[in-house]
């Protein structure tokens, strides 16, 4: 149940319409999975702490960098060459002490996922590279999990909320990875961070069965002209060798 702490804290998003305690009740019982924290996964976690989530799960390898501060909000100057999972896992406990955390300092792969995806409720895909993309996809099918997969290019973004049994998964999707697809490409923060909110809503708005989830759908923007629009995804392949 909700404490009065609880109340007070989130008193501004339990004045939302259609938001009240039962869905602040749902995020409170529900475990999340960011991977990763950088510049998608970072505001992602952030606003999963703000809105009262009751669990996260991180996972992230690597120590930070000083190219990594243009977008990893999690993180500080005087932490460079420090293990960014920690600085992120940090930041979070000062942010919201009330939820748990629990933190891998390893990026998602196959001798892993299990481990780290087992107790999630809801699994936030915010890894650069499609190979862990399709990792997370093969999980949330496996554990009947939402995915909310989240991508962006320079000052494009994109997100894909799938339910498995009910949506496209993502091997549907993109039955190979795009041969252009690389590990470093070009962004602006504040790009990444527009990709992260809109993901978190859409897990939000799945998770307490509130307002209209883009199920089914592809939420994609131009930040460059600010055109949003949502694509209509085509059924569930039935020779997809993810979901079927």
């Amino acid at each position: 149940m909700l404490t009065e702490k609880d109340k007070i804290r989130y008193s501004w998003q339990l004045d939302v319409p259609g938001f009240g305690e039962t869905q602040q009740l749902a995020l409170k019982n529900s475990t999340a999975l960011v991977t990763r924290v950088g510049g998608l996964g970072g505001p992602v976690a952030q606003s999963l702490a703000a809105a009262g989530i009751g669990k996260l799960i991180l996972a992230h390898a690597g120590n930070l960098r000083e190219d990594d501060l243009n977008r990893q909000i999690l993180m500080s100057r005087d932490r460079l060459e420090e293990s960014r999972i920690q600085c992120a896992t940090d930041t979070l406990k000062r942010f919201n002490s009330d939820i748990k955390i629990e933190s891998f300092g390893e990026n998602v792969n196959e001798a892993n996922i299990d481990r780290i995806a087992n107790e999630a409720d809801i699994i936030f895909g915010c890894a650069p590279l499609f190979e862990e993309r399709f990792l997370l996809n093969e999980a949330a099918i496996k554990g009947d999990k939402i995915l909310i997969d989240c991508a962006m290019y320079s000052m494009e973004g994109q997100v894909i909320p799938i339910v498995p049994g009910t949506t496209p998964c993502l091997k549907c999707i993109y039955p190979d990875e795009p041969e252009h697809w690389q590990r470093k490409f070009p962004v602006i923060g504040a790009v990444s961070a527009l990709v992260a909110q809109i993901g978190v809503i859409e897990g939000i708005k799945i998770l307490c069965n509130f307002n209209e989830p883009s199920v089914g759908q592809m939420i994609q923007f131009d930040a460059s002209s600010m055109n949003v629009r949502k694509i209509k995804l085509l059924p569930r392949q039935e020779k997809c060798p993810a979901c079927n």
